[in-house]
């Protein structure tokens, strides 16, 4: 596979950036140094060093040491990131070095938060280095004069890459780069990743087919500490969220609040949830501590880091909002309450602490669920192994090839063989056919067989061969819709005086009522009313634990991190090693032994016991919930069609649960069938109302695809108004079309990422070869014990699940 085409360049040309590291005190790195040297001569890669080893400067010296050295109008250097908080950063991190040597350079961000005004007069007159995300990047290929626009561009980069690869806002990044170099192919890549375990796939991606992407690593030595905070006692039957909060005292204790301290949490609504408790537990510090999500308001989140980097905000509470680049050199030390669930996020977590090169990392776990020790403990030997996740490309995603197509009609327009060959250079749709995209291509020019009553799905029209944009109305909608993040309908919060506060999902507020109070953004406020998409609200002193939840869904254990739980397990077993995080759930480790055993990694543990509630057969893979979902309805539907009855499942990351009525042979009934491949896709869609995940999955493709309109932003649709209308459309393509692409897309989805089958096949041929540990218990087990209380709070009060909690336990104390 060619590189480049190598340039000749002389050393001379990197003077300038040599003469500012001198200024700062600084010897470039040997990464940063042959970084530089790959950029000047035409090569394209990737760089892969640990966080906060000075990746920035070496993505972006040699670019400007190039324009330095020849220099010409227009935009030559274009920054992506993946998140607008991150572009601030960046864009002051590449003014520095500019500002201070005087070089004639112009540096701008165009993000969402960019002013109408300065989007107008970029598209006019393009910045030298342009910040971007990968959404703006799209919508700017929308406009006319992309020819000329990118005429002088150099060099891209892709920052964080690791967090867009498997994810359709990387697809879409690479869409947009493949039209990109169709326009300049000269066009370098350089992508930034500091968490990656393939490294040279992730690397092609960046650089599309046809390239050999040139990988630059350094031996820089970044120690990880992690340490835990402990609670003074375990219970020998843990359950989700059981410590917690119930440990604020012990956090507070290890903290000192001249440290600075991110305290990450997993979910924006556990965010809310601590920083009260912080305000509650240490008032006399509340000024110097700060919340800190994607969904409060954008000046309140740049005053949030600016107080940081100052010093006078010393502990913020926050989620991956602040989980990439952004640069805190203050920052001493990092929190993560709850499992992280994949080793790469608490590796990137943990180098936000000592934010430069060689520095040591010191990272705080605290746990929600004392079994979270053990994952901790997994963690921890998987990082000293050099364990770590991959990610890899979709594949096809057809709904976001469908927005591209669009976006470049309504650009300078596209011919069809052209734009073939655009996209088949790319790994996602390396495999594309033509057929597929003349498919696509009728769909946006006709509706397709089943829309092609209704003009405004007729969104392209074809005129001497060029695809173009029907009408001005059809590109001002497709701007509007322009992005692959589809999530719940977002609702803006605002005092009544109109100052902005954030944004909340309209599921939460539509179940408020005038007069309510709830807790959000480190406030209590009042809800007053909401009219046109817009919450408005008083301050209040009135008290409430109520608090806003997002539905990004569940985390699970990865892949990685699965294996590492399952050797840590049995090293448990042999008693081969201790830690403290062993030690103190030892009391839970003892009991699971005593009632049942501790799995090794040849095992495969099902446990059996009856209860009033009927019979209990639970099952521990250690695989993941998303995959335990999966394996539990398939299991049931085997188990039904040898004896019918009626089943409750429920599960974990550890493993899962199937509740059948009292005295069912699930003993007698079982057997090596269960791990059969042969009718897996079958019985997985016979297990579930596959339909109806379909449909779910089907409205954010429909919204991606642009089939559903979310409104003008003074008039947006609810969530609802969106839920109709795709549900109509899904309903329609199914009964007329069932061979539609994006349908077809809609059920891949569901089986490949929400009931991840490919992890579910690789795991039954696991299980398949282990030896199967069966158990009869008098009662459920610490592991099993989880599961069972997953399944009673999904129907019941805080209260009331924690009564039954302890009237359970009273009733077994004795057995």
């Amino acid at each position: 596979m060619p590189r480049h085409r190598q340039k000749k360049f002389d050393l001379s040309c990197l003077q300038p950036a040599l003469e500012w590291f001198e200024k700062q005190g600084w010897q470039p790195l040997p990464f940063q140094m042959e970084t530089w040297q790959a950029v000047l001569a035409g090569e394209s890669g990737m760089i892969q060093v640990p966080t906060g080893s000075g990746k920035t400067y070496a993505a972006v010296m040699g670019a400007i040491a190039a324009m330095l050295d020849a220099p010409k109008p227009g935009l030559q250097l274009l920054y992506i990131t993946p998140l607008r908080a991150l572009s601030r950063d960046i864009e002051q991190a590449i003014l520095r070095p500019i500002q201070e040597m005087g070089w004639k350079l112009k540096v701008e961000s165009r993000t969402g938060d960019t002013t109408s005004s300065r989007k107008t007069r970029q598209l006019k007159n393009m910045p030298d280095i342009l910040i971007t995300t990968p959404e703006s990047l799209s919508v700017m290929l929308s406009y006319e004069g992309n020819r000329e626009r990118f005429s002088s561009l150099r060099v891209v980069i892709l920052d964080e890459w690791h967090e867009l690869l498997n994810s359709k806002r990387g697809t879409q990044t690479e869409l947009c780069l493949s039209h990109l170099r169709s326009l300049q192919p000269t066009l370098q890549t350089w992508a930034i990743s500091a968490t990656l375990g393939n490294p040279s796939e992730a690397a092609q991606v960046a650089v599309g087919l046809g390239v050999e992407p040139k990988i630059i690593q350094a031996n820089l030595q970044r120690q990880t500490v992690i340490k835990s905070v402990l609670p003074t006692s375990v219970d020998s039957f843990p359950w989700a969220g059981h410590l917690g909060l119930r440990m604020l005292d012990e956090l507070v204790e290890a903290l000192d609040i001249n440290v600075s301290t991110l305290i990450f949490t997993n979910t924006r609504s556990q965010s809310e949830r601590w920083y009260q408790a912080l305000l509650f537990a240490v008032p006399e510090y509340g000024d110097r501590i700060a919340l800190h999500h994607g969904s409060i308001d954008v000046k309140e989140r740049e005053a949030i880091e600016a107080g940081v980097k100052a010093g006078t905000i010393k502990w913020v509470v926050c989620t991956s909002s602040l989980d990439l680049g952004v640069d805190f050199q203050p920052v001493e030390r990092v929190v993560q309450i709850g499992s992280a669930k994949n080793l790469a996020r608490l590796l990137q977590r943990a180098g936000r602490s000592a934010h430069v090169p060689q520095g040591t990392s010191e990272i705080f776990f605290l746990p929600t669920n004392a079994l979270e020790l053990l994952e901790i403990s997994a963690m921890r030997h998987g990082l000293d192994a050099g364990e770590i996740e991959v990610r890899c490309a979709l594949t096809k995603p057809y709904d976001v090839l469908i927005q591209h197509l669009v976006t470049l009609a309504c650009g300078d327009g596209f011919k069809a063989e052209e734009v073939l060959q655009e996209i088949q250079k790319t790994v996602s749709y390396n495999q594309i056919t033509e057929q597929e995209l003349n498919w696509i291509l009728e769909f946006i020019t006709t509706g397709g067989k089943c829309l092609n009553a209704y003009p405004r799905y007729k969104k392209v029209i074809l005129e001497n061969g060029v695809y173009k944009a029907a009408d001005a109305q059809i590109i001002k909608m497709h701007r509007m819709g322009v992005g692959t993040i589809a999530s719940s309908q977002a609702v803006r919060i605002v005092y009544t005086n109109r100052k902005d506060i954030g944004t909340v999902e309209e599921s939460f507020v539509s179940k408020l009522k005038k007069g309510d109070v709830f807790f959000f953004a480190g406030k209590q406020l009042e809800f007053f009313m909401m009219k046109d998409m817009v919450v408005y609200v008083k301050g209040t002193t009135r008290k409430s634990t109520v608090t806003p939840i997002w539905y990004g869904g569940n985390l699970t254990i990865s892949d990685t991190l699965s294996r590492q739980l399952r050797q840590e397990i049995t090293t448990v077993k042999q008693q081969t090693q201790r830690n403290a995080e062993l030690e103190c759930i030892q009391p839970i480790l003892s009991a699971q032994a005593r009632i049942s055993q501790l799995p090794a990694q040849d095992e495969l543990l099902i446990e059996c016991c009856k209860t009033r509630e009927g019979q209990h057969l639970y099952v521990f893979p250690f695989e993941g919930r998303f995959v335990h979902e999966g394996l539990g309805m398939l299991w049931g539907y085997r188990f039904a069609s040898q004896k019918h009855a009626t089943f409750t499942i429920s599960v974990n990351d550890y493993g899962f649960e199937i509740l059948a009525p009292k005295d069912y042979p699930f003993k007698d009934l079982f057997s090596k069938e269960f791990f059969d491949l042969e009718r897996l896709q079958e019985d997985i869609k016979a297990s579930l109302n596959l339909s109806e995940l379909t449909s779910r999955k089907f409205r954010n493709i429909a919204q991606i695809a642009g089939l559903v309109f979310k409104g003008y932003p003074s008039a947006k649709k609810t969530s609802s108004q969106l839920q109709v209308s795709s549900s109509l459309i899904y309903d329609v393509f199914s009964k007329y079309e069932p061979e539609n692409l994006l349908l077809k897309q809609a059920e891949t989805e569901v089986m490949e990422d929400q009931l991840e089958v490919h992890r579910l096949t690789k795991t039954l041929k696991r299980l398949n070869r282990l030896a199967i540990a069966w158990r009869d218990t008098k009662r459920p087990s610490p592991f099993a014990f989880p599961l069972l209380v997953e399944r009673l709070s999904s129907r019941m009060s805080n209260e009331s699940l924690l009564e039954r909690i302890t009237r359970l336990k009273e009733q077994w104390s004795n057995k």
